[in-house]
C-alpha cells in the first residue's frame, strides 16, 4: 500500500524503550538506527500517554521509522491521535506505522464486545480524521480480524504467534499486505533458564482468551497452554544462540512475514543495557 514506511526486514519491539530510563531511551533508539535495524516498536496496550512517548523517539533519530505496537483502540480516540498527528513534520509523520489492537475482553470489560466492528470503526474515524490508511496496521491473529486488517489497512502485526500462524496469516491477506510479525528471543545457551523466562513472560497472557483462542488453532492443547510446556514455549520463543535465533526469524520470513520485529526477553526488567547488549549481538547475526 502506498505511503506505508519502509520498516526493512527486522526491527526492534521494546518495553525498555517506552518505560526505561528516558535519556537512556533516547539513546538506545540512536544507537538501533546505527545498528541498521529497520524499525523501532514499542507497546501501547496499556494506555497512557503513547503519543508523547513515539515523539520522543521521533526526536532522537532521524531516519528510522517509529511503530506502535499497540494504541489500544479503546483508551485512545481516533480523533485524539489524528489531532496529534496533524501537530508532526511531515518528516516524521512519513516514519511513523501506527499499529492498533482490540486489547482483551477481561481488561476492558463489557464495551469490549464486537471487537472486530470496534476495530473496523476505530479505523473509519482515524482515516476520516485524515491518517492515512497505508500508515495503520492491526494486532491481527485471528481469521477474522487479519482479513480486515488487509482489507483497510497496511496489513497485520500479529503478537506471540509462530512461524505456522506467520503461514496461515498470508495466506489470508494475500501478496501485497504488510506481514509483521512480534517474536520473542532469548538469547541464553542453557536451555532450562531460557524456558524458564519464556514461560515468566507468558504469565499475563496465558490468562488472556485472545491468546490462547490463538494458540488453540495453531494446535496446542489446554494443558500445554496452562502448564506452559516446552512445546508452546519452544513454538512462540526463538531461544538458544544468535544463530538459533537468526534461524527462527527465517522461518518467518519463509512463511511470508515482510518483517520480524524481534522482543527481546533477558529477566532483567527494564535494564537497558542489558537489552542493548543482546541488541548488539543479533544485530551482528541478523543484519
Amino acid at each position: 500500500m502506498q505511503g506505508t514506511p519502509a520498516i526493512g526486514r527486522i526491527g526492534i519491539w521494546s518495553t525498555e524503550l517506552r518505560f526505561g530510563d528516558p535519556a537512556a531511551a533516547r539513546g538506545a533508539a540512536a544507537a538501533l538506527e546505527g545498528m541498521g535495524y529497520g524499525a523501532l516498536w514499542v507497546p501501547g496496550g496499556i494506555g497512557g500517554d503513547i503519543t508523547g512517548d513515539v515523539d520522543r523517539l521521533l526526536g532522537a533519530t532521524t531516519r528510522i521509522p517509529v511503530c506502535t505496537g499497540i494504541i489500544n483502540i479503546w483508551k485512545h480516540e481516533p480523533e485524539d491521535i489524528a489531532a496529534w498527528w496533524h501537530t508532526l513534520t511531515e518528516a516524521d509523520r512519513r516514519r511513523l506505522l501506527l499499529g492498533l489492537g482490540v486489547s482483551h475482553g477481561p481488561l476492558i470489560g463489557e464495551a469490549w464486545a464486537r471487537p472486530l466492528g470496534a476495530m473496523r470503526g476505530w479505523i473509519a474515524r482515524a482515516t476520516a480524521a485524515g491518517i492515512p490508511a497505508a500508515q495503520l496496521c492491526v494486532a491481527a491473529l485471528g481469521p477474522k480480524m487479519l482479513a480486515l486488517s488487509g482489507e483497510i489497512t497496511a496489513g497485520a502485526h500479529p503478537y506471540l504467534i509462530t512461524p505456522a500462524h506467520t503461514a496461515e496469516a498470508r495466506a489470508i491477506l494475500g501478496a501485497g499486505a504488510l506481514l509483521a510479525p512480534e517474536q520473542g528471543v532469548i538469547l541464553e545457551a542453557d536451555p532450562a533458564r531460557a524456558r524458564h523466562l519464556a514461560a515468566e513472560a507468558l504469565t499475563l497472557y496465558r490468562r488472556l482468551p485472545n491468546y490462547v483462542a490463538s494458540w488453540r488453532r495453531l494446535g496446542f492443547s489446554e494443558a500445554e497452554i496452562e502448564e506452559c510446556q516446552p512445546r508452546l514455549l519452544e513454538a512462540i520463543f526463538a531461544m538458544g544462540s544468535a544463530s538459533q535465533i537468526a534461524a527462527r526469524v527465517q522461518e518467518h520470513l519463509n512463511a511470508g512475514a515482510d518483517h520480524v520485529c524481534l522482543q527481546v526477553i533477558h529477566g532483567a526488567g527494564l535494564d537497558m543495557a542489558v537489552a542493548m547488549g543482546v541488541w548488539r549481538e543479533l544485530a551482528g547475526e541478523l543484519l
